[in-house]
């Protein structure tokens, strides 16, 4: 299968750059698969396809603030570090900013040396191990993160966010993202409440979220390429409402294509085990869905793996008829974007 039969053209004036206000008023892409059928609702309106006994699955994951911007030790140069994946208590996974030529061994501060690393070895990635120190006296590393760090917004978002807490869902609890489950960006508090109240259970699962997932595919075929793993969590009471609604002949309804991989990571026979640890699980046509009946997601890059993952939900031709249809009704496309639930 060809990378580039997930290829598509998107005018730049369709990308996003600031979220909608309120969440809940951006717009809803309704896609019924088994007629083609294609409404134009908002956000707020997803309930009207929800039933009673349905159980809602959400990515409880926090964006951690993991742009670093410091200086080279020795001379003084511009640092800037993307935080990927935490490895043990002081090493994590971090791209380098392009042009820093940081070699291995090479010492970088922020915050006035608050927070000191050490660059070293390469990964398969192309990102790089680094070595963090600090002294206990200015706080855990956690707080030095937190007062330091920046929101790692995606490239294609130009205009700064006034306000963080735009890029984390409302019910994010558990830091450890590289960027957001942008799917979830739409929910409201009041939202999850009337959602509740018509009787669907929310199911919370956990998928931190790095970078290699949101990167187009650069592999000429979808088959070679190698997906990064990210740690995931499914408790005993999510793996009980989800597997109570499918013995009931209920849905499942993902939110995000990082639900998804949650659930289709711990299925065994279309019944979730609880688990946890680190999934790299690569889905694209021709992949069986084992527990996901409904998904409530984002309008994906080009070439990227999420593309074809709802694609394998659906169909590539179809999926990529209702993107023409969205460039066309002025949907916003990507991380700040509007949604899209296929049922």
């Amino acid at each position: 299968m060809r990378t580039d039969d997930f290829n598509y053209d998107l005018p730049p004036g369709c990308i996003a750059q600031t979220p909608a206000e309120p969440r809940d008023s951006s717009r809803l892409m309704v896609c019924h698969r088994d007629t083609g059928i294609i409404e134009h609702r908002r956000f707020r309106n997803l309930p009207d396809y929800l039933s009673p006994g349905d159980v809602l699955v959400v990515n409880d994951s926090r964006v951690l603030p993991a742009r670093l911007l410091g200086h080279k030790s020795d001379t003084g140069g511009a640092v800037e570090l993307l935080l990927l994946k935490r490895l043990s208590l002081t090493r994590w996974e971090a791209l380098v900013r392009p042009g820093a030529r940081l070699r291995e061994g090479a010492r970088a501060e922020f915050g006035g040396g608050l927070l000191r690393a050490v660059i070293q070895d390469r990964t398969p990635g192309n990102a790089r191990m680094v070595e963090f120190g600090w002294d206990d006296a200015s706080g855990t590393f956690e707080q030095l993160l937190d007062k330091l760090g920046e929101m790692p917004l995606p490239p294609y978002i130009r205009e700064k966010l006034a306000d963080p807490e735009r890029y984390q869902t409302v019910y994010a609890v558990r830091a450890g993202s590289a960027a957001a489950p942008t799917a979830g960006l739409h929910f409201t508090s009041e939202l999850l409440r009337h959602i509740q109240d018509k009787g669907v259970s929310v199911a919370r699962v956990l998928l931190h979220v790095g970078l290699s997932t949101f990167r187009p595919v650069h592999s000429g075929e979808v088959e070679s390429h190698e997906m990064h793993s990210e740690y995931y969590e499914v408790t005993q009471d999510a793996a009980r409402l989800i597997n109570d609604a499918r013995e009931a002949g209920r849905r499942v309804v993902c939110v995000g294509t990082t639900s998804v991989r949650v659930v289709e990571s711990a299925a065994k026979d279309g019944r979730i085990a609880p688990s946890s640890g680190w999934t790299s699980i690569y889905i694209y046509p021709g992949y069986s869905y084992q527990v996901a009946d409904v998904i409530v997601t984002n309008f994906h890059l080009p070439k990227s793996t999420l593309l074809m993952l709802v694609s394998a939900f659906w169909s590539r031709e179809a999926v990529l008829d209702a993107y023409s249809v969205a460039v066309r009704e002025g949907y916003r496309f990507y991380s700040f974007g509007d949604s899209m639930v296929m049922i």
